[in-house]
């Protein structure tokens, strides 16, 4: 889906920008986690959610950076709710910190936008022994969440407004291992591929965002309104190209960037799901251009995703759900 494309049921596409998919919706009074919001689209996706009231926490790993982004951000919009929180998803022990210190803070949450990731890195274990592609875009994701997971609850039923949960994946999910998630073979440095681990993690992003929505469908009789969704934003020149180190692959990247999204439209469907009145409601899909699509069969696979989520808690913290 190029920059080109025609409109969908929405009533935009994948050359929608994120200010145009927002245009005219009032985010004032809610509060939305940002993960990787020091670069790429997470900085389009932090500044138009200020841009339209909502109070954004960036989740960054680099801190300077985070900061530099911040005060970008307040010199365009000086009315901007914005603060920098310090999250390094490859480590489980940062995860639980920024957990624990948003949580004492009392905040309401209303949106988690699962955004950062790293890509096609070579093989090379996180803080805690885990494929760092793995880690850092799932599992460290999945961890977050489920540790944020009752104060967006709370947030729920005390402000009776939906809250929303979004994960970034990719249409490389089509393009992984062919048994899709590799259980017994995560760490096995001898079978690794950098490109299909990192699409092995965008389809787990997928499976978890449907198994969540699952499990939330079965919270609303508990008077919580939580949607679970995912999205490909695009083909998109970003600092994820600094991982790839084919010089090839980058240069095709870079030849045909004309056909790719720039980083305002990369951010758009991002923002789309987590703002716009039309997704209230709407839990468990897979979204590309700002339109609901069908992700791979593996990705609709509710066994592998059951099964990715017992694999999840077995290497993070079964208690927390």
């Amino acid at each position: 889906m190029g920059i080109f494309s025609k409109r969908g049921a929405s009533g935009f596409s994948a050359s929608s920008t994120a200010e145009q998919v927002t245009q005219g919706v009032d985010g004032t009074g809610l509060t939305a986690i940002v993960t990787g919001a020091s670069s790429g689209i997470g900085v389009e996706t932090a500044r138009v959610l200020a841009l339209r009231g909502v109070h954004v926490v960036m989740a960054v790993r680099n801190m300077n950076a985070g900061t530099d982004v911040r005060e970008e951000i307040l010199k365009e919009n000086s009315n901007a709710k914005i603060d920098v929180m310090e999250l390094d998803l490859s480590s489980m022990a940062s995860v639980r910190k920024f957990a624990a210190e948003y949580n004492s803070k009392g905040l309401p949450l209303n949106i988690l936008i699962n955004n950062a990731g790293v890509m096609a890195t070579p093989f090379k274990f996180s803080q805690d022994n885990i494929e760092l592609q793995f880690a850092t875009n799932h599992l460290g994701h999945f961890l977050l969440t489920n540790r944020l997971l009752e104060t967006m609850k709370r947030t729920s039923r005390e402000s009776s407004t939906e809250g929303r949960i979004v994960n970034v994946a990719s249409l490389g999910h089509k393009f992984g291992y062919r048994e899709g998630i590799r259980f017994d073979d995560i760490n096995n440095e001898s079978r690794h591929n950098k490109y299909r681990a990192y699409n092995q993690s965008k389809l787990a992003n997928i499976l978890h965002a449907n198994e969540l929505a699952r499990r939330l469908k079965i919270k609303q009789e508990e008077g919580v309104e939580i949607t679970a969704n995912s999205l490909h934003p695009g083909e998109i020149c970003t600092n994820l190209v600094r991982s790839i180190h084919s010089y090839a692959v980058a240069a095709g990247l870079v030849y045909n960037r004309i056909l790719l999204k720039w980083i305002m439209q990369g951010a758009a469907t991002t923002c789309f799901v987590s703002l716009h009145p039309q997704v209230k409601g709407v839990t468990g899909e897979y979204f590309s251009g700002c339109n609901i699509i069908e992700p791979s069969s593996q990705a609709k696979d509710e066994d592998m995703a059951k099964k990715l989520w017992e694999f999840s808690l077995s290497l993070t913290d079964r208690k927390y759900y």
